[in-house]
């Protein structure tokens, strides 16, 4: 613990892709701003399969360098169980997640942030005085104790403040979403045509999916999140050596040095949580339960919410009003822009109810490039539908279909 307090406008918790790009407005806005990340480096271990649309990049004005780029792709490929195949055209990139990590937080060190890694956050108590002035932070790092005027969660899953901030005294800030659990594996001399790969295959993953996710050099990410956490793991075994995926070489990507060469985490599903700010506080990424429900792409929507939040802290802060209900810009702002999240989950539970047959059926009725279906389309889909299996419509199969086309880039699917 440091004897003297360190104080900023701003601090940022958890340096991922939320984490940095929330530091790296907040500093470009003139606040100063600390980041503390609890890991010795950034971007190590990879939890996601690493990739980020163009159409993203575009929303977020941001030029990516070629070293953070492994693989230029066209889109993805969704594979349902009869092998049925149907594409969703849309240019992207696959990156080094790791040092795409690290680029965007050196960039907030640039503009002016400060960045302390080895820093865990362990307790978050209000500032004495009336109206809220700030949060004092004690936790493990020689720069605690911190005082902040506002604090932007971008922790991750774990969802730090969530737990630490108590508005009644007893019950914390958010009750723990639902989560999923992620693995994949980097193997080598895997073929592909420049899509990224998601295989709807209950057999092996129980309400979620497989994918391949092609990287430069031949290598690719392949994995699975699935809903039956212990078999996890198995589950993803055989799938590869059941697949022509068996021909391909496991190898410890770039950023591991030693032990098992599967890799992963958990990713949270149960969509955004009922409180994303609060009295000095706002949630951004996987911290305030943002994911696409779909396919669970994150990384979108995390650069998003970190800008969202920067430029409600910076107003906040300028009008010297850091309550609840000035930050309350924040919740509209995000809800204004990010997709209809009960929408899609209700979509998403009706797809996992079909079985492995009426998926297909589904599947055949969609157009095999699906980028450019429109109302006409849609409609198009909804008589083929009627007309091979009509008893599908007591299956909220609508709400299933729909649930692919909020996928696309453009509604923050990836």
């Amino acid at each position: 613990m440091g004897d003297e307090m360190t104080v900023c406008d701003v601090l940022v918790v958890g340096a991922g892709p939320g984490g940095g790009n929330a530091a790296l407005q907040c500093s470009r806005k003139g606040l100063s701003t600390i980041i503390i990340e609890d890991h010795a480096e950034i971007g190590t271990p990879v939890h996601c399969g690493e990739c980020i649309s163009e159409i993203a990049c575009q929303n977020l004005e941001l030029t990516l360098p070629e070293e953070v780029i492994s693989k230029r792709v066209h889109g993805i490929r969704v594979i349902f169980p009869d092998g049925t195949e149907k594409r969703l055209t849309e240019e992207g990139y696959v990156l080094e997640k790791h040092l795409f990590e690290r680029w965007i937080t050196d960039e907030a060190v640039s503009a002016g942030a400060t960045l302390n890694l080895g820093h865990k956050l362990l307790s978050m108590e209000r500032a004495e005085g009336e109206p809220f002035s700030g949060w004092v932070c004690d936790g493990k790092g020689d720069q605690f104790p911190i005082t902040a005027k506002v604090v932007i969660d971008a922790s991750g899953v774990a969802a730090v403040c969530s737990r630490l901030v108590k508005p009644d005294g007893e019950a914390p800030l958010n009750q723990k979403g639902k989560v999923v659990a992620g693995m994949q594996y980097e193997l080598l001399e895997v073929p592909t045509d420049g899509y990224l790969d998601f295989y709807i295959w209950p057999s092996y993953a129980e309400k979620g999916y497989l994918w391949m996710i092609p990287k430069c050099d031949g290598r690719a990410n392949v994995g699975l999140v699935t809903e039956d956490k212990p078999r996890t793991k198995k589950a993803l075994d055989e799938f590869i050596s059941n697949t022509h995926f068996s021909e391909s070489e496991q190898s410890l990507p770039s950023w591991k040095e030693k032990g098992s060469p599967a890799f992963g985490g958990t990713i949270p599903i149960s969509g955004p949580f009922e409180r994303t700010h609060y009295d000095g506080l706002i949630l951004v990424g996987d911290a305030a339960g943002f994911t696409s429900p779909l396919f669970e792409g994150g990384s979108h929507l995390a650069l998003k919410s970190a800008v969202f939040a920067a430029h409600t802290a910076a107003n906040a802060i300028s009008e010297g009003d850091l309550t609840s209900d000035r930050l309350s810009e924040y919740a509209r702002l995000w809800k204004a822009e990010f997709p209809p999240y009960g929408k899609i989950l209700r979509g998403k539970t009706a797809l996992f109810e079909l079985s492995d047959d009426e998926m297909s059926v589904m599947a055949t009725c969609f157009p095999d490039e699906m980028s450019g279906m429109g109302i006409t389309g849609k409609a198009m889909v909804g008589l083929r539908l009627l007309l091979r299996k009509p008893t599908l419509y007591f299956k909220r199969i609508v709400p299933a279909m729909l649930a692919f086309g909020y996928s696309r880039a453009k509604y923050y699917g990836w």
